[in-house]
């Protein structure tokens, strides 16, 4: 794809879930540099004026947002694992968030549902949605669905987002997130960016 036209005004960066334990480890995330092409892309958003934002699966101590019948979250509420509750504890240091960077707690997979992520878009007129983080089937494709919904124009940056499958996150690239979205490469935007 070419270049998309950004206007920068209108246009956020979301860092969903970019968590240290899997985008520094992951094969998949490695092999493609995903942790170096975020932060080149971070620094074109920031010198470009983006609001840039960021999302975390966090939970207070003995999980009680959590119910039983949520699969995914259930079964780690049961599994005794530590509840983190600071987004910031998770997100990769090489991308952790300026002070003036609005930072989302999340609850669930979506990073608009039940929180005030789509509150703080609103207040600033965001209607592009720039996407990148881990993972591909996971809050990539939710909140792709979800925003795709409620009007956003979506840009999922491939190269900067990861998946424990590499074959899952190919398929999404290629057969289904492009239904709602523009399935993009880092460059291509820091080049809309100006850069």
């Amino acid at each position: 794809m070419s270049a998309p036209t950004l206007d920068h005004a209108h246009t956020a960066l979301l860092v969903a879930d970019f968590y240290a334990e899997f985008m520094g480890s992951l094969p998949h995330s490695v092999s493609r540099d995903c942790v170096a092409k975020t932060v080149a892309l971070l620094n074109h958003a920031r010198r470009a004026g983006l609001l840039v934002c960021y999302s975390a699966t966090v939970f207070r101590p003995g999980y009680p947002e959590v119910n039983d019948r949520n699969k995914i979250f259930g079964a780690r509420k049961r599994s005794g694992q530590v509840a983190i509750a600071d987004p910031l504890a998770i997100i990769h240091p090489a991308v952790q968030p300026a002070a003036d960077e609005p930072v989302i707690g999340k609850h669930r997979v979506n990073a608009m549902f039940g929180t005030d992520l789509e509150i703080v878009l609103r207040a600033r007129d965001i209607h592009t949605l720039i996407m990148l983080g881990y993972a591909t089937s996971g809050v990539i494709l939710s909140t792709t669905r979800y925003a795709a919904d409620a009007d956003y124009r979506l840009l999922v940056v491939e190269d900067c987002c990861a998946d424990n499958d590499q074959q899952v996150h190919d398929f999404l690239c290629g057969k289904i997130l492009p239904r709602q979205a523009d399935v993009v490469q880092s460059t291509d935007v820091m080049r809309a960016l100006g850069a």
